[in-house]
């Protein structure tokens, strides 16, 4: 492949072409830069009163992605008196990313005044849930979930002509929000004739537990036509553990024909606890376990169902010793090759007996990290039994194969075994165990970032000794100096320290408040803002007003910081080849061992994210990676090349949040936290509307090729991305190149 020479992408830059008539490329390299460095400055304000609606538009996106509260007072002078639409949509939306009281006031006028735009309202009542969950003990937030209810009563009252989409941003508001009597409203919702309504308002009456719908839940999982309904009605008949809605549950979980209503009922099944419907349960589970046997793929498709059988199972009969579940049980996970916590999980609860003398006679664990990890979160179920025998045992156990794993870990640097490690120290914590603080310490010595990670968290609930506190601030230091990839330590580390004493914890924020991660910087200033400002010495006083003063942008990458983490790595030319692609020119084909599905990415929306996908496909990084995370119904996930959930590539990416919702088929990017995004990526089986807003969306799966998503389990593989452009962005003609890489 030929490069774009620099000269041309100068000439390109400087010219400020326009491509079909949008935003200058120029104006959206600028943009997209400011929200790159998390910097809200001058130039951004500026763009917000462009005379062009489509730039004070996109620049007041930006304003939400950055999140610094002082582009709250022209949002929401925007807000108020902007004469374009989409305008004000967009100011409503990002004043709802920022999340800050500051905002409450033009919120509320918004949502007060029904004579405002549909559109705006719907934006505004979105907002308002989510400043309200983000703060949620204030009083301010009680006005917002109020204003949020009268908005949906007042729908209500419109019958035909009610608004859809503020609807469902207002269902999902009451969702965040939890504004006291909201179950009342939403249920009503329940009947209304669009399918996604009744749906959402099942999942967040389901999500709070209501128990005033019961009758209306069982009528729609008995006869909706809208599998998603259906699913959402049999998850909120278990919420409210409706033991009436029995035999309806047991009904759909054998025969209803969408799995993701088979699957919310089984799990419905287990919470309400009903021992008899195990017999049923078996039946369905060994047929099929007999397919799964027959199946030609290493990772059959009824894997997924198969596992929340067995999850359901341990919960309904914890402790019984039922020889036919037991029987079951052992005949999967053998099957599975032990590679699933579920299945260990539910033979502890259900004969925790037999358990700990197959593990003790088995103990075949220590090869593998996946079976050791499994193993481990089936001892740490041990923990929760009620018998002190039984605990006292298993703490034997449970002791004796964890010191042969941290001998493993001590003896060869950076194992596959590592990846047990986090499992193995939340099973030990489970049994409080007075040696755990002399284990804990001596793991965080250890080179392994996650299991440092974990024996940080781990030691953040015990005691605040002196040998804890020096061991943590000795982690720290290391951290800092040796952790090139990942930054999960410098962080828990950081939370144990404040946690266990806030003033020993000073030290080390101050040393955070400089660190060239953005992330650690912003970790460091959440802490320390917390600690009364006399307490803190006057060196780190002056530099937190500064960092408050400025903002925390992110610092452009340099070489000798020896660390790409959480700082800025696009050149000029990086954002202008991200800002030039287009919404339907840009896709990638994922190959499966059960076939291809393709992602049609969105780099309108979400141009770095897309941007840094396609970085990643083409140095071939996905290929032959394990989906490493399947929820049914959920997600499924991938893009982690530990294989664990920690993996990434060395770097992060800043959240491009946008107003794309996330139905079935969406494609997100995973995080654990504001801004670290990397390489995980993730699928929605079905709607997930409390999702929106806060995890960014960059792609799509057609419903065709959902078909292969929904086959996909965890363990098997993606073995090969191929990305595909369907036309030039030097000369904008249609193409057919494909390029493998």
């Amino acid at each position: 492949m030929k490069k774009v020479p620099i000269i041309l992408i100068a000439i390109l830059f400087c010219l400020s072409i326009q491509i079909y008539a949008q935003i200058p490329t120029n104006v959206l390299v600028q943009i997209v830069k400011a929200e790159d460095e998390l910097r809200f400055d001058k130039t951004l304000e500026d763009l917000m009163k462009s005379t062009d609606a489509k730039i004070r538009k996109r620049a007041v996106l930006a304003a939400g992605r950055i999140g610094d509260d002082r582009a709250i007072a022209s949002l929401t002078n925007l807000l108020e008196k902007d004469a374009d639409t989409g305008v004000r949509e967009m100011a409503a939306f990002s004043l709802g990313e920022i999340e800050s009281l500051k905002s409450v006031d033009a919120i509320l006028k918004v949502l007060q005044d029904t004579k405002n735009a549909d559109e705006i309202r719907a934006r505004a009542i979105e907002a308002a849930g989510k400043i309200a969950a983000a703060n949620a003990t204030d009083e301010k937030s009680k006005d917002l979930g109020k204003a949020i209810l009268d908005n949906l009563e007042f729908e209500l009252q419109r019958s035909k002509q009610q608004n859809r989409e503020l609807v469902l941003f207002g269902i999902t508001a009451v969702l965040r929000a939890k504004p006291q009597e909201n179950e009342v409203v939403v249920a009503k919702f329940l009947t209304n004739p669009d399918a996604r309504v009744r749906a959402d308002a099942a999942n967040t009456l389901a999500r709070h537990r209501a128990k005033n719908a019961n009758a209306q839940f069982r009528t729609m999982l008995a006869s909706d036509k809208e599998p998603i309904a259906r699913a959402n009605a049999a998850r909120g008949l278990g919420a409210s553990e409706d033991k009436e809605a029995f035999d309806l549950l047991i009904k759909a979980t054998i025969s209803d024909e969408d799995s993701r209503v088979r699957v919310s009922a089984i799990r419905a099944v287990g919470s309400l606890k009903v021992a008899r419907a195990a017999d049923r349960l078996l039946e369905r589970g060994e047929k099929l376990l007999a397919d799964y046997k027959k199946s030609k793929f290493a990772n059959p498709s009824e894997k997924s169902e198969l596992l929340e059988i067995t999850t359901t199972l341990g919960r309904i009969l914890s402790k019984t010793n039922d020889e036919k579940a037991v029987n079951f049980v052992e005949k999967f996970r053998g099957s599975d090759k032990f590679n699933s916590p579920e299945t260990e999980i539910a033979f502890a609860q259900i004969a925790p007996d037999k358990y700990l003398k197959e593990f003790n006679a088995k103990n075949n664990g220590l090869n593998d990290w996946r079976v050791a990890s499994s193993y481990a979160q089936g001892l740490g179920e041990i923990a929760k039994q009620t018998n002190e025998d039984l605990k006292m045992r298993g703490s034997q156990t449970i002791a004796t194969y964890f010191n042969e794993i941290v001998e493993k870990v001590t003896a060869v640097s950076q194992s596959e075994m590592n990846k047990a490690v986090p499992d193995l120290i939340r099973a030990i914590t489970e049994y409080k165990s007075e040696y755990l603080p002399y284990l804990l310490r001596e793991i965080i010595t250890t080179k392994d970032v996650f299991a440092r990670a974990s024996s940080a968290e781990s030691l953040a609930e015990t005691a605040a000794t002196e040998e804890n506190i020096e061991a943590l601030n000795r982690a720290f230091d290391y951290a800092i100096k040796e952790d090139k990839k990942y930054n999960d330590a410098q962080l828990a580390i950081l939370d144990a320290l404040f946690k266990l004493d806030k003033l020993k914890a000073i030290p080390a924020l101050a040393i955070g408040l400089d660190a060239p991660d953005v992330l650690v910087r912003r970790k460091a200033v959440a802490l320390l803002k917390q600690i009364p400002a006399d307490d803190i010495y006057v060196g780190a006083r002056v530099r937190l007003k500064e960092i408050e003063e400025k903002g925390n942008n992110v610092k452009p990458y340099k070489p000798d910081y020896g660390t790409k983490l959480g700082m800025i790595l696009n050149s000029n030319a990086d954002y202008l080849r991200a800002v030039l692609r287009k919404n339907g020119q840009v896709k990638a084909v994922l190959t499966t061992e059960k076939g291809n599905f393709t992602i049609d990415f969105l780099p309108e929306d979400a141009p770095l994210t897309v941007d840094n996908f396609i970085k990643l496909a083409k140095s071939g990084y996905f290929n032959g990676l394990p989906i490493h995370r399947v929820v049914a119904n959920f997600v499924m996930q991938d893009g982690d090349p530990r294989g664990d959930g920690n993996g990434g590539p060395g770097w992060e990416i800043r959240d491009e949040m946008n107003t794309v919702p996330y139905e079935r088929g969406a494609v997100g990017m995973a995080l654990s936290g504001k801004d670290t995004g990397g390489s995980q990526w993730f699928v929605t089986h079905s709607p997930q509307p409390h999702l929106d807003g806060g995890y960014t969306v960059f792609g799509r799966i057609s419903e065709a090729d959902m078909k292969i998503v929904d086959n996909l389990v965890r363990g098997d593989k993606i073995l090969k991305v191929q990305i595909v452009e369907t036309v030039s962005r030097k000369t904008g003609k249609k193409i057919a190149a494909k390029n493998s890489f």
